[in-house]
């Protein structure tokens, strides 16, 4: 028998919310967990003072930013890394026609993009988006292609106010309604894309990899230089990072939502 009774009951809440369709009453949340609702109350108040959960309206519980970081963590770094790797150095070789770019993984990591893999198919393309670099999330196709796929609470957790937006260029949403309805259009297309948001004369499209409960884990991103792509080769970029994000859902045992 367990020892630690709390730390059991937190962690029955965190699977059935993970489970969900999407943000729970606590009411169900007692029916699925047989927590009593009296203790219940006192865990998603501790819970949600560390970002864990998010109280969603009308009387709702969905999971927040913490979970999110806790839950993609599993596949990060070194054995999603090593999994993506040779997805990208596909997508690079299969569109070593083209203009030079610059193929890139990234993880979510709180409002940021985070980069964890890079390849290039030119050595003399130099970008930002460097391995160990942290961007905004919402400015970044790879970061966006991962928002799309995330519940409203969790967005809204990760962007809670003006504050929590920021711009490179310029260019970019700068407000939650912005960045929704932005999303929205990007999840409907399948991939994400920015144009000058992160670097000027600079363009990307990204799409997202799932994991075994269908969240977004990670994005494959292909960077480019304006002007440099005529519209049938821009088309062929999309398929292919389309193509590579779904390739990776694969290898690492995963599917879409």
């Amino acid at each position: 028998m367990t020892q630690v009774p709390a730390a059991e009951k937190t962690m029955q809440i965190l699977l059935t919310l993970a489970r969900a369709a999407g943000p729970m009453s606590a009411t169900k949340i007692a029916k699925e967990t047989g927590i009593a609702r009296s203790s219940l109350y006192h865990l998603l108040t501790s819970m949600e003072s560390l970002g864990f959960v998010v109280p969603v309206e009308p009387a709702g519980w969905g999971l927040g930013a913490s979970a999110f970081e806790v839950g993609s963590a599993y596949l990060r770094h070194e054995p999603l890394e090593h999994q993506a790797r040779p997805v990208i150095l596909r997508a690079i070789k299969g569109l070593g026609f083209m203009a030079p770019v610059v193929a890139h993984l990234g993880v979510l990591r709180g409002s940021d993009t985070l980069y964890i893999a890079k390849e290039s198919s030119s050595p003399n393309i130099t970008l930002v988006t460097d391995i160990g670099v942290r961007l905004p999330a919402a400015l970044t196709a790879s970061g966006r292609a991962m928002l799309a796929f995330l519940p409203h609470a969790q967005v809204r957790a990760l962007f809670p106010n003006a504050s929590a937006f920021t711009s490179r260029t310029g260019k970019g949403p700068q407000t939650l309604p912005e960045l929704r309805t932005i999303l929205a259009g990007e999840r409907r297309a399948g991939y994400s894309s920015e144009s000058g948001f992160v670097s000027p004369e600079h363009s990307s499209v990204a799409s997202t990899a799932f994991d075994h409960l269908g969240q977004p884990v990670a994005a494959i991103g292909l960077t480019y230089r304006d002007g440099t792509l005529n519209h049938r080769e821009r088309d062929q970029l999309i398929a292919t990072v389309r193509d590579s994000a779904n390739a990776l859902t694969q290898r690492i045992g995963g599917h879409r939502p």
